[in-house]
């Protein structure tokens, strides 16, 4: 397969990004970044700030034909990096944890393949997403009035994976990674003294039943597949020992591997709470945030993706289950047919989000050329 890059420059700017990470809706340098390596490549239409800090580089064909959409991140993590090589973050407590810097030049190299042998038809859209770790960036993208210029035919990305093989490729179909929401539950009752309880609306048997109930409510409900309830904070009152409480907050995570048992699991976590905010005589205030819903593969893009790793002798892995983890790329697979598939980054690397974690760059030719298989399909 005849993909040209440069590999230098291309190692050169992976570490550039690595060393100036930006967290979630904050990558203004880092789309500067790319958008000034891009330019030499000599789209045809690059849209800036899409969705906020996005950025959408396009390649048109001579003649007609689809629309291609391939997406990458920009954002990085609010973690302090620990590795001592040169090229660590300079941007105290920001770093690239979980590969997007990877991502991106991936991206990056395949611009160049495509500048050497641009698409006979159709149009191909490199996407660099911003605010894929707090949820929001896929939707603001979609959202932008700008984005109805691309209105996508396929869409295609792809994440990296510790703890399988270097450069191998991992697919599945139907849902490949969780529908996730972040609950809020805030319990207003009364406060009164901590000698006189009866004279008071104490919120702290609701709040102990209701962290029991998510618990177990999975477990209740008539669901297709894997569901799960974690509570990850709880608050009850001040330290004031003259004091009952008023006053509770309860935060969970709700998660599944189809939206429908999502819909279930959502109106049962909001009955729950209602039902015990009642018996006590509470007033309640429910929000969400985070919310992702499942990354649903089509099955034809998988089959594409397979035979375009079969070509390039990619070691392909069929994952059995779906992961837990969420990918906002769902809401693009939602509206349009496309696929998201996992890229190894070695059996023993770090994990995703530790503070030791560096994309390996000997994956990055095995992502440009999965990336530039699709593109073959569809468009030359």
């Amino acid at each position: 397969m005849d993909i040209h890059y440069n590999k230098g420059k291309l190692l050169e700017l992976r570490r550039t990004l690595h060393q100036y990470p930006e967290l979630s809706g904050k990558e203004y340098n880092t789309a500067k970044l790319i958008r000034d390596y891009l330019t030499p490549h000599q789209p045809d239409q690059m849209i800036d700030q899409l969705g906020g800090t996005g950025l959408a580089v396009i390649y048109e064909g001579e003649e007609a034909g689809p629309t291609v959409l391939f997406r990458c991140d920009l954002d990085a993590l609010p973690i302090q990096e620990t590795n001592t090589f040169p090229y660590r973050s300079k941007n105290d407590g920001v770093a690239h944890k979980c590969g997007h810097d990877g991502h991106m030049s991936i991206m990056a190299g395949l611009s160049e393949a495509i500048s050497f042998h641009r698409p006979r038809r159709g149009r191909v859209v490199l996407l660099y997403q911003p605010s894929e770790e707090n949820g929001q960036g896929a939707l603001q993208v979609l959202e932008d009035e700008r984005f109805r210029q691309i209105s996508p035919d396929y869409v295609f990305a792809l994440h990296n994976l510790p703890g399988y093989p270097a450069g191998s490729v991992v697919l599945k179909k139907g849902t490949f990674a969780a529908a996730s929401k972040g609950m809020i539950n805030k319990l207003y009752g009364m406060t009164s003294h901590a000698g006189e309880p009866e004279n008071g609306r104490s919120p702290a048997l609701a709040m102990s039943r209701i962290i029991d109930a998510f618990t177990h409510l999975p477990r209740q409900l008539a669901l297709e597949d894997f569901a799960l309830v974690t509570v990850i904070h709880a608050r009850l009152g001040e330290i004031a020992f003259g004091t009952t409480p008023g006053y509770a907050e309860v935060m969970a995570t709700l998660r599944s591997y189809s939206n429908s048992d999502m819909e279930q699991l959502t109106s049962r976590a909001v009955a729950t709470v209602g039902g015990h905010c009642e018996k006590y005589g509470l007033d309640r205030e429910i929000s969400w945030v985070e919310v992702f819903p499942a990354t649903v593969n089509d099955g034809d893009a998988v089959d594409l993706l397979r035979r375009v790793a079969t070509t390039n002798k990619q070691h392909v892995i069929d994952m059995e289950e779906s992961f837990r983890w969420s990918e906002d790329f769902s809401n693009f697979t939602e509206r349009y047919p496309g696929a998201l598939f996992g890229l190894g980054s070695g059996e023993h690397t770090p994990q995703l989000h530790n503070p030791d974690y560096d994309f390996p760059e000997e994956i990055l030719d095995h992502g440009i050329k999965m990336f530039y298989g699709v593109y073959r399909h569809y468009l030359k």
